[in-house]
């Protein structure tokens, strides 16, 4: 069997073999998950070792083509590139612990909870790999399910109304997507092969915007990006604490991850219309998060808006089109999956000894629980982008990036965006002194009790990424330079068509000296996509 296909279809098969075991009241579901998880993970380093990066190999590698619906042209397509496999490596390595995060959280309907996990395991991998729109589409809808479930069975006290936002907002926008891949069907040979779609695809521009459109939204309510993002904060707050970090690991970087392999390639000429809207709103989503994260009063609701400022640095980097944008947004995708995750993790875990994510309730618990303490500083020292953790690589490639790049207003964008870096770095270190630093105020802490070994194996693989990202984030940046440079190539030969001057790429030698000594040069060595070290 196809090693893309078995890393795919296991966690449903671990779902399907739940299903069939009786209740338990000793937690034989919850090591069979783990399990299944580990196994996966293990399956996918095979993946990971077993993909070439040069710049020969092939676009997609892992391919399996198989008829599904042969008489309309709907086929089982999958292959990873370097953006694909990155983001395939994140679930398989962040699902594993996550269920280990749920072994004391969850102690009701733990069956159903492991299998809407394992499902939607399978669904979030199988829209990375997918090659086929119909095939993406299916495992696109497919994630609903399971969430939608997460949040209304085991989430708090206001569940259902953030479940059926979250369900609404997502459904609703993809329908718009549908559309658009029925129209391709009829205007390119009848196939739904994405492959095909991107090479063969001719549509008038006006009906290329409209599509252009139709594939964005559905991804912008994913990502989110302001003002489509209303939905996050309700559903982070209410979701258990696994269900907050697979949504802000994993699924927001659907969206992001829809503009890169779908959206961008496919429309390039509408992108090249429509970018400097985007740019305008994912600069307003990064100083709109930041400020709404100064002003909660519950933790979670704060990391949530954290979420809406950080996932605006990706889609600035984007529509940045540079090398140096596009490599960042990539590199921010992971880094946002494994920081953000942690934070949603060790939150959980203060919630779990207190029963509440008020900020009012905390302070002063830094010498009632040092491990936590510290554990919480370095995620948050990630999250700001302090130099040496994996945060500091993805923002600054994303400005220096966008203040090099070709889109307009380009230094203004960068400017914002750099004023958003340091907001997030004001309501993190306020958030960290007042949880854990100060006068004790509330005496029901004092009874906390620090890290279990348990949650010492869910910490730690959170927080030696970190730093490795951090220090040595080469091995992590070279897969995803084929993709980025085929999305360059690709855009400048949009160019070439519509006839307009240079758009996409980097402004020319002379300003780009004087941009680069504008911009503080980086303390860590850090392997940009030219390969060249800077």
């Amino acid at each position: 069997m196809n090693l893309l296909t078995l890393v795919t279809f296991l966690p449903l098969a671990g779902a399907l073999a739940l299903a069939l075991l009786p209740r338990d009241e000793h937690g034989q579901h919850r090591v069979v998950t783990l399990a299944f998880t580990l196994l996966t993970f293990a399956l996918s380093l095979g993946l990971w070792f077993g993909f070439d990066a040069s710049a020969g190999a092939p676009e997609f590698q892992f391919e399996q083509r198989v008829d599904w619906i042969p008489s309309i042209g709907i086929g089982y397509h999958v292959g990873l590139d370097g953006v694909a496999l990155l983001l395939v490596m994140l679930t398989t390595a962040l699902t594993p612990i996550v269920i280990l995060s749920a072994f004391r959280a969850v102690e009701e309907r733990v069956k159903e909870f492991m299998i809407a996990l394992l499902v939607l395991e399978t669904a979030m991998i199988g829209t990375f790999a997918a090659l086929d729109l119909v095939l993406f589409y299916v495992f696109w809808e497919l994630i609903l399910v399971p969430m939608y479930l997460l949040i209304g069975i085991w989430g708090s006290q206001n569940r259902l109304y953030a479940t059926v936002k979250f369900f609404v907002y997502t459904f609703t926008a993809s329908v718009l997507m549908l559309l658009a891949i029925v129209y391709i069907y009829f205007h390119d040979g009848g196939t739904f092969d994405y492959v095909q779609a991107r090479q063969a695809l001719q549509v008038t521009p006006d009906h290329a915007r409209w599509l252009f459109l139709a594939f964005a939204v559905a991804f912008a309510v994913k990502v989110p990006m302001f003002p489509l993002h209303t939905w996050l904060p309700d559903a982070h707050t209410e979701a258990p604490t696994a269900g907050s970090v697979i949504l802000a690991g994993v699924l927001l970087k659907m969206g992001t991850f829809g503009f890169f392999r779908y959206a961008l390639p496919l429309f390039p000429e509408a992108a090249l219309q429509y970018r400097n809207v985007i740019a305008v709103l994912a600069v307003i989503g990064i100083l709109y998060g930041a400020l709404m994260s100064l002003v909660q009063t519950d933790m979670k609701r704060l990391v949530a808006y954290s979420s809406v400022s950080h996932l605006g640095f990706v889609m600035l980097g984007l529509v940045a089109l540079s090398a140096e944008g596009l490599t960042g947004s990539v590199y921010q995708m992971l880094n946002h999956g494994v920081s953000t995750g942690a934070l949603f993790l060790l939150v959980g875990m203060l919630y779990e000894r207190r029963h509440t994510r008020l900020i009012a309730e905390y302070g002063g618990i830094a010498k009632q629980v040092p491990w936590i303490a510290t554990a919480f500083v370095i995620v948050m020292l990630s999250s700001v982008g302090l130099p040496g953790t994996n945060g500091f690589v993805g923002e600054f490639l994303i400005l220096s990036g966008t203040w090099l790049s070709r889109l307009g207003s380009a230094p203004v964008f960068a400017t914002l965006g750099a004023i958003g870096v340091i907001l997030g770095a004001v309501y993190m270190l306020i958030l960290v002194e007042r949880v854990f630093f100060g006068a004790m105020r509330n005496p029901a802490n004092r009874a906390l009790r620090d890290l279990s070994v348990r949650e010492g194996f869910v910490l730690v693989p959170m927080l030696v990424l970190i730093v490795v990202m951090g220090v040595l984030p080469g091995p992590f940046l070279a897969p995803a330079k084929p993709a980025v440079d085929r999305l360059i190539a690709r855009f400048q030969q949009a160019e070439a068509r519509l006839g307009t001057g240079p758009q996409v790429g980097t402004v020319t030698p002379a300003v780009a000296v004087r941009a680069a000594a504008e911009v503080p040069a980086p303390t860590l060595p850090i392997v940009l996509p030219t390969g060249g070290a800077h």
